[in-house]
């Protein structure tokens, strides 16, 4: 097991989504079962998408 942040996931994987991320979601820590090498593309959307609905759920909207 690893832990690191959603930051250091976007910058190796996907460096061109990270201006789209707020800086508490590139803060987020993450916990890999089996690391950052084993992660793919596909990987780090699903993540991305988890880390952004749990920043929002408590968010009140107009």
């Amino acid at each position: 097991m690893e832990t690191v942040k959603l930051s250091r996931i976007v910058m190796k994987l996907t460096p061109e989504l990270y201006p789209f991320l707020t800086s508490c979601e590139l803060d987020s820590e993450i916990v890999l079962r089996f690391g950052i090498e084993a992660l793919e593309a596909e990987d780090v959307m699903e993540i991305i998408q988890f880390s952004i609905t749990e920043h929002h759920k408590d968010a009140l909207y107009h």
